[in-house]
């Protein structure tokens, strides 16, 4: 097995061009791709196996508002559930009274003005 302090001190020598030269030549020799620069750090299983691929994290891109209180000013957040829904006043009370998701699948812009909205109108609300 190689020494793997003067492995690391080897590899910590290395300019950037020969990092992305080495990089290039270990993804050819493993059969793998890097998605992102390779980690000092990542290591290889035991056995000389290949690593498993990296999952790229995905950015949210729809959100949903819930109502987790209604406040003091139950008809204000009534007023404001009927403007952000679109519902009539007896939909938009009964939302109110059951409290829960208020809008699903929309974006971050129009989650956060309906949070915002909200909870000016007296109401505790969530996004997820």
């Amino acid at each position: 097995m190689a020494d793997l302090a003067k492995l690391v001190e080897d590899l910590s020598s290395l300019t950037l061009m020969q990092a992305a030269e080495l990089t290039k030549m270990l993804e050819e020799k493993w059969g793998v791709s890097a998605a992102a620069p390779m980690a000092m750090g990542m290591m290889m299983p035991a056995g000389g196996g290949s690593a498993a691929p990296v999952e790229e994290v995905e950015e949210q891109t729809e959100f949903t508002v819930i109502l987790k209180a209604v406040g003091d000013k139950k008809i204000n957040v009534i007023k404001e559930v009927r403007a952000l829904t679109n519902l009539g006043l007896k939909e938009a009370k009964d939302a109110v009274d059951n409290m829960g998701t208020l809008m699903e699948a929309v974006s971050k812009e129009v989650a956060a003005d309906a949070k915002a909205k909200l909870e000016a109108a007296g109401a505790t609300v969530e996004v997820k």
